[in-house]
């Protein structure tokens, strides 16, 4: 069994890998023996993310990169091959949200998420994809939200565009599973991460704050997700035990999207 789950010999490219999701997929993929490389906007991005490796003890090498530019990812993937090796396995982590009511969102800041969160993931994927069919197959991890499936006040840009994300899985595998390719998504549902922190604190009455209750009632869990909770489910979707798997949306939600609450 633990063959099924090795990565030992895979070269694995995380987008945005500097902290939070990414950085924690990052590590378990890393544990499971993969090499790992990641990109992030900027150069002071890169430097905090290859600290952070370096102290959880494992290797990272980090490019400064614009998804959301073709040429410049095309040069990434070259960069990769020649000095790492061919992408074995791809995780399109790199996201961004703006929490903003439909009617006063600007199309211009509609068109950002859409960009980042979308046309990125295709950017990526159509760059390392001729690779992995020259090399005999590779895996695709899309990471595609709950709003995915659900629609929410404020964010109607980010749920159309993992929406589409995960409709670009979906033909992803389609069109490519003949070559052994699978590409998956992974759907966390509300993560503790540093962003979420302030919608975590306690009040000064000790209750929670509205919306950390609203999650947690929501939850059959009863509990917001870890960044460890989505580490099983990336290695099974990078790993051979997932070779038969495409197309599939693997939400990692604590049972949100299964559960239509307690009866008031």
């Amino acid at each position: 069994m633990p063959s099924l789950f090795s990565l030992e010999n895979k070269t694995a490219l995380v987008t945005g890998a500097s902290y939070g999701i990414g950085f924690a997929i990052a590590t378990a993929l890393a544990n499971a023996g993969a090499s790992i490389v990641f990109n992030d906007i900027n150069q002071d991005l890169v430097e905090k993310g290859e600290k952070a490796y370096k102290e959880a003890g494992l290797t990272a090498k980090g490019y400064v990169c614009d998804v959301t530019d073709e040429a410049a990812v095309a040069d990434l993937v070259k960069k990769i091959e020649e000095e790492v090796g061919v992408i074995d396995i791809l995780v399109n982590n790199a996201g961004i949200i703006r929490r903003t009511p439909m009617t006063e969102m600007s199309a211009a800041d509609f068109r950002k998420v859409i960009d980042v969160d979308l046309n990125a993931p295709f950017i990526v994927a159509k760059a390392v994809i001729p690779s992995m069919i020259k090399k005999g197959g590779g895996k695709i991890i899309n990471i595609c939200s709950m709003m995915s499936e659900l629609g929410r006040e404020t964010v109607s840009a980010y749920a159309a565009a993992k929406g589409g994300l995960k409709m670009l899985t979906k033909n992803i595998a389609s069109e490519y599973g003949q070559y052994n390719i699978q590409c998956n998504g992974l759907g966390p549902g509300y993560i503790e991460t540093p962003q979420t922190a302030p919608l975590r604190v306690r009040q000064e009455n000790g209750s929670r704050h509205p919306f950390d209750q609203f999650i947690v009632s929501k939850t059959p869990a009863e509990r917001w997700g870890t960044t460890a909770d989505l580490q099983g489910p990336a290695v099974f979707l990078a790993s051979p035990a997932s070779d038969f798997v495409n197309g599939h949306i693997l939400y990692v939600d604590g049972g949100i999207l299964a559960y239509i609450g307690k009866q008031p």
